[in-house]
């Protein structure tokens, strides 16, 4: 026998497509939705879930700002525009790993997820937070005086609802431990956004997920339009709701390359787009931190920085994020990605940002004033290093071997070695 087309087919083809009709099967049909129902909307999710050590020397630098900004204001009067870039990487780090379980499961599991944030984030804080407040306690340290009360602040992440309800210039009540209030903000980001995203993620198409997600971005900035005025400058600058659209901005990149295929044409656009504009994103970051005084009273400028310029910078930030993340190979990601800047900003950023302002603190207390900016990196890089030594991994690696089954077989354990801390903010 032969087909209408001339190609011969087998008796045993014949009873296959008899056998699929009568049983309603249309393989077609059946292929289709396996290729519609991959990766439940977000194909490229399971592939995007590693780390990408870009980002991590990203940290490293956003870090080292932060602290000269603290140590020498005059020579990066807008410093604080690096922890816009650590709002932006930490959107993006944790919608990419929701994703992709989603990917992977059909399911967040947010107890588990909750669970690796506080290993990840809360130890270390409360290591820092119990030595201002000791220090507070035992001393006469003017720099330390009541801050067993921020501690107490900054362990609950509220340090920044305190800072933001203050007017004129910020009081010394938050103290040495002042510089968490950011902290905050993303524990209460973390607190909201991964239920609300897992609620789109099983009520909505995977494209209304990124519409949602990019119309969320909008809101805050008509929210800091309607509240603005001079007297608000600390509302603006230190609340969750007036801040999310820089998180946001990360998890809007996360979602809109989890929904590209890898042989998507707009994917390979983005690529080269994102790769031609890392280069000057990072260049207006940085001229932004050595030009532009983010955080003082200039008038108008002051007035259009805290209302649309947090979406600029984010914007920015989102771009050379997604530059990172698609073109590993390029120039830029390959010196971010050189291994002391990428160790450093992997296992030591966190650490040094928490502890570089209360060695700021302590050294002003002591009357140090020649080499404070070495001195300052010096002592808060040792503190990161016992941290994330004596604290951080050993609890990473606890929390790895309770969260494996007890039964897993041979093949699925990690030797303890081996494990590596999960991304960060």
């Amino acid at each position: 026998m032969s087909s209408a087309a001339g190609v011969p087919v087998t008796v045993g083809e014949r009873e296959r497509e008899g056998e699929e009709k009568s049983s309603g099967r249309c393989p077609e049909r059946e292929e289709s939705s396996r290729r519609v129902t991959f990766g439940r909307g977000f194909p490229s999710a399971a592939a995007r879930s590693g780390r990408v050590g870009g980002l991590d020397g990203l940290r490293t630098v956003a870090v080292a700002m932060v602290l000269v900004y603290h140590v020498e204001p005059d020579l990066l009067p807008g410093g604080s525009v690096a922890v816009d870039v650590f709002f932006t990487i930490s959107g993006f780090v944790i919608t990419r790993l929701l994703l992709a379980e989603y990917a992977r499961t059909g399911r967040v599991n947010l107890v588990s997820f909750y669970r690796r944030r506080w290993l990840r984030l809360v130890p270390a804080l409360l290591a820092v937070c119990a030595t201002c407040a000791v220090l507070s306690l035992t001393t006469s340290l003017w720099a330390f005086a009541g801050a067993w009360a921020a501690a107490g602040l900054a362990a609950a992440f509220v340090l920044n609802l305190v800072r933001a309800g203050e007017t004129g210039a910020y009081s010394d009540a938050t103290g040495p431990l002042a510089h968490t209030w950011s902290l905050s903000v993303e524990e209460q980001f973390y607190l909201l956004w991964p239920p609300a995203l897992l609620l789109l993620l099983r009520r909505c198409r995977a494209r209304t997920v990124l519409l949602c997600t990019a119309a969320l971005c909008v809101l805050p900035v008509l929210w800091r339009y309607a509240l603005w005025n001079p007297d608000a400058a600390h509302r603006l600058y230190n609340g969750t709701d007036t801040r999310a659209d820089q998180l946001l901005a990360g998890a809007l990149v996360a979602v809109v390359l989890a929904r590209l295929r890898a042989d998507d044409p707009r994917l390979e656009r983005l690529r080269r787009w994102t790769g031609r504009l890392a280069w000057p994103a990072l260049g207006l970051l940085l001229l932004t931190a050595w030009k532009v005084p983010v955080t003082g009273d200039s008038g108008a400028w002051t007035a259009a920085w805290y209302t649309v310029g947090f979406l600029a910078v984010a914007m920015v930030s989102a771009t050379l994020v997604a530059g990172l993340e698609l073109r590993p190979e390029a120039r830029l990601s390959q010196a971010l990605s050189l291994a002391p800047l990428a160790w450093v900003g992997r296992n030591l950023s966190y650490g040094i940002y928490l502890w570089h302002y209360p060695v700021v603190r302590l050294l002003a207390s002591l009357g140090v004033q020649d080499g404070r900016l070495s001195a300052t990196a010096a002592l808060a890089t040792v503190m990161a290093l016992l941290s994330y030594a004596l604290i951080e991994m050993p609890l990473l690696r606890r929390g790895r071997a309770f969260a494996r089954p007890p039964h897993a077989p041979e093949h699925t354990r990690r030797p303890a070695a081996r494990v590596r801390s999960p991304e960060s903010a």
